[in-house]
């Protein structure tokens, strides 16, 4: 069985800045990783506080590209965001300058065009009332807010529109 080499400090450093160069990382990734090269607590702590001293680590940062990324290429909507951010232990505070990333107006046209897409999906459903309920399921689950959802199914369903 191999057993895992404890690195030395300086050699952790060099590797976690490289690893946060890499790709834009938040502080428990970051600590989750210095523990595995078996740093005490004592030496994440410090190895943390200069990489933000350094600008490798910036949670504000983090939150903003994770946030921005997740609506534009998923299409998720803020709740699923916040709720994502959350699990990852980044502070409310990061986390609202995150969701400011997206433009209200692409938010409400991603949601109509990801409403109309499912709705168009489910053409064979005759039942007007389950059509609804499985539109708004897939938007909530996508993580669109009810009234945005409610609101943007009305405005759908409104005389001369689909």
């Amino acid at each position: 069985m191999l057993s895992k080499k404890r690195l030395g400090k300086e050699q952790a450093l060099q590797q976690i800045k490289h690893y946060c160069a890499y790709q834009e990382r938040n502080h428990t990734e970051v600590k989750e990783k210095l523990y595995s090269f078996g740093l005490w607590k004592e030496e994440v702590e410090t190895i943390i506080s200069q990489l933000i001293e350094e600008n490798y680590l910036n949670e504000e940062r983090y939150a903003k590209i994770f946030a921005g990324g997740k609506f534009r290429m998923k299409k998720w909507g803020r709740v699923k965001i916040k709720y994502a951010l959350k699990q990852k232990k980044v502070s409310e505070y990061c986390i609202k300058q995150g969701l400011k990333e997206i433009d209200e107006d692409q938010y409400i046209d991603t949601l109509k065009e990801l409403l109309q897409q499912k709705w168009e999906s489910l053409g064979s459903e005759r039942n007007l009332f389950i059509k609804r309920k499985k539109t708004a399921d897939f938007l909530a689950q996508k993580g669109y807010e009810r009234e945005l959802v409610s609101d943007a199914l009305a405005e759908m369903q409104k005389p001369g529109k689909k």
